[in-house]
């Protein structure tokens, strides 16, 4: 009876270790030791989904077909580099868009069609991001990973720096225009600029946008004396000044020696990477004309990024302990095939999928990352491998939100630089003759969500377990018999 107990104990430890031991395994390896990351940046652009962007990229949860409004399948339309007019991608639009998780009302919104072609359900190809692509192929790229707001820019860029945003739902509304070249979303605002929040018990209500009962990432790194800039146009520069998040965080906007000293010109982190003076934590924001929203060439954005993160690949001493975060900050109206979960919020989100690829030395090379995840997930990552604190609900443990350590491991051999050459926009980009057939490439994952995706896996460990110790029993019965 003694020796069935222990055979018992044994087998149960087995399958302990074969469902448990990844898992620690995994953990212990996304532990960075403090040496190894000493720089994170995190670069924001505009306005596309994973669907848009890489839809077809190989074993990724991407689609290039939609479902219209009749229930029947389309191929995506191909995606110019330039788009002739905005679509709409307003809280309203996003909600329409979203219709109670059906995912078919894009082609609805507001400058979806231009030219009689269906711009909201289309997408690009590698062919015309390839250094995107390369990126996520050489990298780490995440997708499941959402915008933090079913809305436009202003309440995702405020995700981008904290972990709440006081409920705010669209961009602020401008009611005194300071001319063409001087909006401002935040605590420089015209006198009645209003910006709408949405709250969880169904209310409304508008207030002005500069905050201070909610703390930012700027904040808590300054509670902890760890370097800090958030690189952005000035004022008067360029329209992209609305993107200047920390203009909306009073204590830093308000703060004369804290905008000075933390907020800096976007111009001054090519020369910051390139002498490796770059802070602990870097945002980078850009100019508008390579922002890649529409109305703006993709094709120069992609150029732009590919240069920043260029220089800090080809500086040895920074490139070695970097970790890159290259995200966009919303839908932008277009087309994805992912209905997002419920957020806290259920009012305002979690938005649509947004692309966001990881870069670093220690990113697992060609590594798809289909955990749940979010802007919160940048922050909570950064406290993580700095040893911070979290903030509040979306960066704890508690979070529904991952922090992105699945697509790292600090035990592996350092990867290599890749830098590569900005291209000639001027050209037109060819459409392999795969992408212009009919056939919908609908990659394996494309109709199943990842959270069942991850229990269908948990699963199959359970059933492996359970076999392995039903097996060993069974062996151990069949030998005891033979011994009577």
């Amino acid at each position: 009876m003694i020796r069935t107990i222990s055979r018992l104990g044994f087998c149960l430890f087995v399958a302990f270790l074969i469902f448990f031991y990844p898992k620690l395994v995994q953990k212990a390896k996304a532990v960075a030791p403090q040496n190894k990351i000493k720089h994170i940046v995190i670069m924001v652009k505009e306005n596309h989904t994973f669907d848009n962007y890489f839809g077809t990229f190989p074993k990724a949860n991407g689609v290039n077909s939609y479902i219209g409004t009749n229930g029947k399948q389309y191929p995506l339309n191909h995606t110019p580099d330039v788009l002739k007019s905005d679509v709409g991608h307003s809280p309203d639009d996003a909600h329409a868009a979203y219709n109670d998780g059906k995912m078919n009302m894009f082609s609805q919104l507001p400058g979806a069609i231009q030219d009689g072609v269906d711009m909201a359900n289309s997408q690009f190809y590698e062919s015309d991001i390839p250094n995107y692509w390369q990126y996520a192929r050489h990298f780490s790229l995440a997708d499941n990973f959402f915008s933090s707001v079913m809305g436009p820019s202003y309440p995702n860029h405020l995700f981008s720096i904290a972990v709440e945003n006081d409920d705010v739902a669209g961009n602020p509304i401008i009611k005194a225009n300071e001319g063409s070249n001087g909006l401002a979303w935040g605590c420089d605002s015209p006198e009645g600029t209003i910006v709408e929040r949405r709250h969880s018990n169904g209310a409304n209500s508008y207030v002005y946008p500069c905050f201070r009962n909610f703390e930012s990432l700027g904040e808590l790194l300054n509670s902890r004396n760890i370097s800090w800039r958030y690189y952005a146009v000035d004022k008067n520069e360029d329209n992209a000044y609305i993107w200047s998040a920390y203009d909306s965080i009073d204590d830093i906007r308000n703060n004369p020696e804290q905008w000075q000293k933390h907020v800096v010109n976007y111009k001054q982190f090519l020369s910051d990477a390139k002498s490796g003076n770059l802070p602990t934590v870097s945002w980078l924001v850009q100019p508008e004309a390579v922002s890649e929203h529409p109305l703006f060439s993709v094709c120069e954005g992609e150029n732009w990024t590919v240069k920043q993160i260029n220089a800090i690949m080809q500086n040895p001493s920074l490139w070695q302990n970097t970790l890159i975060i290259l995200t966009w900050d919303d839908f932008g109206g277009f087309y994805d095939h992912v209905p997002p979960p419920k957020g806290p919020n259920p009012k305002n989100g979690f938005g649509f999928r947004v692309p966001a690829i990881i870069i670093s030395p220690y990113a697992k090379p060609g590594f798809i990352d289909n955990s749940l995840s979010s802007f919160s997930s940048m922050l909570r990552l950064t406290e993580k491998l700095l040893g911070l604190p979290s903030m509040g609900f979306l960066d704890s443990p508690q979070s529904p939100v991952g922090d992105l350590t699945n697509s790292l491991d600090f035990d592996q051999q350092p990867l290599p630089p890749l830098v590569l050459e900005e291209r000639n926009c001027s050209l037109p980009q060819a459409i392999p003759a795969s992408q212009t057939s009919f056939i919908y490439q609908i990659n394996q994952f494309a109709n199943q969500s990842p959270e069942p995706l991850r229990w269908i896996l948990i699963h199959k460990k359970i059933s492996l377990g359970i076999t392995i110790i039903l097996g060993l029993l069974a062996y151990n019965f069949y030998r005891y018999s033979k011994k009577k």
